[in-house]
């Protein structure tokens, strides 16, 4: 009846929710401020929150995990996201 979810787990997903709650914030103030200067400030400021959230979220589900994994492996997760994060960075 009840489900017992890993502390883990619930870091990841709680990270997710609040950036989440932070992206719908911006949505807001982009809408109050009704200004396009403003709304690129504010989205612009969201890219430094992304990469942010997607390194710690990695990072805690590398933690929880890495009995289980090579050290190889972490390598190939720590150059995959290091792939991403150079990929989607601006010039």
């Amino acid at each position: 009846m009840f489900v017992l979810l890993e502390k883990i787990v619930l870091g990841m997903a709680f990270l997710r929710i609040l950036s989440g709650c932070i992206e719908l914030f911006a949505a807001f103030l982009m809408i109050r401020f009704n200004d396009v200067e403003k709304a690129i400030i504010i989205n612009s400021s969201l890219a430094f929150i992304g990469p942010l959230v997607l390194l710690l979220t990695t990072a805690i589900g590398l933690f929880g995990i890495a009995d289980q994994l090579s050290i190889k492996k972490i390598f190939w997760i720590f150059f995959g996201v290091g792939c991403i994060l150079y990929g989607v960075k601006s010039s």
